[in-house]
């Protein structure tokens, strides 16, 4: 009997050095855990035998003993009508001291073989519980990349979807999200924009893009210092992936050309982009508040004769030389396109003749 006393006082001393070591490496709460495993075994112990709703478990934060106890009320001797959820002031007073109609007193009702039980039920919710506090911190430490870039390793196609491994998690980039024409080898590096992290039972559902405008105005916010400091801001952008993006820049400081920033030494930052992009073409104009200044700028490199905008209705009627029509409009109208989408104006364009 004492033996196996003490392996039991043996098994509950392990049971809480291993939640010790598991806080420490997992960074996953003890109390959470031990928190678990009470109600879980209150179940148990409810289905085995029939305990009513005022019995708790409770295990010893210290020791890992575990209690099964019965919360009685202390009720007047002659309005005791219920033993299993009251107890009389007199007997309360002769096994639990000095209490008072009204207190509540713990009353033991630990089961026989209830240890063995509480062993099993540890184990199961101990690594349920892990796993599920693993999935939890992936996602609150991924849900902070929310809108951030990232570099992933190129796992699998499924179907047209590539799938992609970030740390210890999976990312998917649906074929929606990817740049017309652009394929990836196996094991391949690449960076990508989170756009969702969605919580699911089987841990954080994380989907990326390589389209998304944001992803370009995310490598500008990494690759020039001065947006970084806030002396440059990205004030819009319009892109048509794997084609050409148009960004509009502004800055505070007057020594500071926004453009040039963005560009770099001999071209040196925008062209980090560029290969980051594979190629896509990238304008880079100055923001204005002025709308025809604005609508003038977004049209580059095409050269206009002249502006109206109508701010209201939010359109534009621009006139521009004849061999600057085309260029204006653009292939297939995309200029044009990336422009309005850039200003928020509708761009009506017209030769001067």
């Amino acid at each position: 009997m004492a033996a196996k006393k003490k392996a039991a006082l043996n098994d509950r001393t392990e049971l809480i050095m291993a939640l010790d070591a598991i806080e420490k490496e997992k960074q996953i709460s003890k109390d959470i855990i031990l928190e678990a495993i009470e109600n879980s075994l209150l179940a148990a112990c409810k289905n085995q035998y029939g305990k009513s709703d005022n019995v708790k478990v409770s295990i010893d934060r210290e020791t890992g003993a575990v209690g099964v106890y019965a919360e009685l009320n202390v009720v007047e001797d002659d309005l005791l009508e219920d033993d299993v959820l009251e107890i009389g002031v007199t007997e309360a007073r002769l096994k639990y001291g000095e209490v008072e109609v009204g207190d509540v007193v713990r009353k033991e009702v630990t089961p026989k073989n209830f240890g063995r039980i509480a062993a099993q039920k540890a184990k199961q919710v101990v690594i349920q519980k892990i796993r599920e506090e693993e999935r939890k911190i992936l996602y609150i430490q991924y849900l902070e990349k929310e809108r951030e870039v990232v570099t992933g390793v190129v796992q699998r196609y499924s179907g047209r979807n590539v799938c992609f491994q970030l740390g210890k998690v999976d990312a998917i980039l649906m074929e929606s999200e990817q740049v017309p024409g652009e394929r990836f080898r196996p094991t391949e590096r690449v960076r990508l924009y989170v756009v969702e992290v969605r919580e699911t039972p089987k841990g954080p559902r994380i989907t990326v893009s390589r389209s998304h405008p944001e992803f370009v105005k995310r490598l500008f916010e990494e690759e020039v210092t001065e947006i970084q400091d806030g002396v440059v801001e990205i004030k819009s952008i319009s892109r048509e992936a794997g084609s050409r993006t148009k960004i509009a820049v502004s800055t505070n400081d007057s020594n500071v050309d926004a453009v040039g920033a963005c560009v770099g030494m001999n071209g040196s930052r925008v062209s980090a982009i560029v290969d980051e992009l594979r190629g896509e073409k990238i304008d880079i104009i100055n923001w204005s508040d002025t709308p025809e200044i604005l609508i003038e700028h977004a049209l580059s490199p095409a050269e206009v004769t002249y502006v109206e905008a109508d701010e209201e209705e939010k359109t534009a009627r621009v006139i521009v030389p004849p061999d600057q029509l085309s260029l204006a409009i653009g292939k297939e109208g995309q200029n044009a396109r990336l422009a309005a989408k850039l200003t928020g104006y509708k761009i009506d364009i017209k030769c001067e003749d």
